[in-house]
């Protein structure tokens, strides 16, 4: 897929907006749930309106291609949650909060 000047793959091979850490799937995300540009821009403040309105326009005239691109990354991320070990629970959390008070305490 050709890229416009506004959107730029990184080192990872994932679409950004140029200048920025903001993908292509961020706010494919939110135009899909509904937003209107306006919410998608109050959603990312460091992107302007236009450039928002611009990567819209590039998803509606390449959206086959985009949501090629989507699903592959969203595969990807769903694997790449499957294979992360899991972090401590909520209680494992509290419990480790209170003996490191405890032992402040002594």
């Amino acid at each position: 897929m050709d890229l416009p000047d506004f959107l730029t793959r990184d080192s990872h091979d994932q679409i950004l907006c140029t200048g920025h850490r903001i993908g292509l799937l961020d706010i494919v995300h939110f135009f899909r749930e509904g937003f209107c540009p306006e919410m998608i821009a109050g959603q990312f403040p460091t992107l302007s309106l236009a450039l928002v309105y611009k990567v819209i326009g590039f998803y509606l005239e390449n959206q086959i291609e985009v949501d090629v691109y989507i699903d592959h990354e969203q595969e990807h991320l769903a694997r790449q949650r499957r294979t992360s070990p899991q972090g401590p629970s909520v209680e494992q959390l509290r419990q480790r909060l209170t003996k490191m008070q405890q032992v402040e305490v002594t």
